[in-house]
């Protein structure tokens, strides 16, 4: 597995010690630790597929959920911390977690790569004497990024109940990647006589995680929209692309005092977004 800073400034190698204690000791008397891919445990009485478990025993992961669910948007140069929050059951209760967000087939392939989590333990808060909720942080670091990297991480969640028992599954969960996106807008002229023609320019970018700079986005469908003064309601005039270079222009004829957007309804790699308002003044 390929390593980025936040990882290889910890160890040196993906080494994700899954697990707050050096190691624990399952149900048939060996010890191991789950490391997501390092050293996978093998049990002489019936192999334990740790890569792809679930549950083992009465332990039981039940949800893994990132970033509150949304997609994570990373920009050119600020790293972002989410939050990865691991529910899980078990007779015993819950003593800790962790977690690792990563792409490709497998952890220990060279190509496949990931960001470990920045605690040395989760913090886990009790549902009840059998259910808790463990929460971590994992900080995704642009300058680690490449373009191709806009797509849906796995998540790896792993376990320990209060009586020892592990669980480790290392794609339990999904999460999106996506490229921070910038829009633009610009009505023109300011004032105009009413019935005239006002151009509406604007530009259309994204962050270039391998450039650190926001590049244009070519060729997608852009909305223009517009509100009269009295009006708290946008209404979708047309609907145009952006150009070789992601810049938006077109025309329309003013009649009202009020305000001229663009909105974009964003991709799978690429987040929606709309612009504030720009004021012409009908005269």
């Amino acid at each position: 597995m390929r390593i980025r800073a936040t990882v290889a400034a910890v160890s040196g190698a993906l080494a994700l010690s899954a697990l707050a204690v050096p190691a624990a000791q399952a149900d048939d008397g060996r010890t191991w630790t789950p490391d997501f891919g390092l050293s996978a445990p093998e049990h002489s009485n019936g192999r334990m597929a740790a890569r792809a478990v679930t549950s083992y025993g009465d332990l039981k992961i039940t949800k893994a959920v990132v970033n509150g669910g949304k997609p994570i948007v990373v920009g050119t140069t600020a790293p972002k911390k989410v939050t990865v929050a691991i529910t899980a059951t078990d007779d015993s209760g819950i003593a800790d977690a962790s977690t690792l967000l990563w792409i490709g087939s497998d952890l220990e392939s060279e190509d496949s790569f990931g960001f470990s989590q920045n605690e040395d333990a989760a913090k886990c808060k009790a549902a009840n004497a059998t259910t808790s909720t463990c929460t971590l942080t994992v900080t995704v670091d642009p300058a680690w990024l490449i373009n191709s990297d806009s797509t849906n991480w796995k998540v790896g969640a792993a376990v320990l109940s209060n009586d020892g028992q592990i669980v480790q599954n290392d794609a339990f969960a999904r999460v999106r990647l996506q490229r921070l996106s910038r829009l633009t807008v610009n009505a023109a002229p300011e004032p105009v006589k009413k019935g005239k023609t006002i151009t509406v320019t604007g530009k259309l970018s994204r962050a270039n995680w391998e450039t650190d700079t926001y590049k244009g986005y070519t060729g997608q469908s852009v909305k223009l929209q517009f509100r009269k003064k009295t009006s708290s309601t946008y209404t979708t005039l047309k609907t145009i692309k952006t150009n070789s270079t992601g810049a938006l222009k077109t025309t329309a004829k003013a009649s009202v005092d009020g305000y001229w957007r663009y909105s974009f309804a964003g991709t799978s790699t690429t987040p929606a977004i709309t612009t504030a308002g720009d004021f012409v003044d009908v005269k």
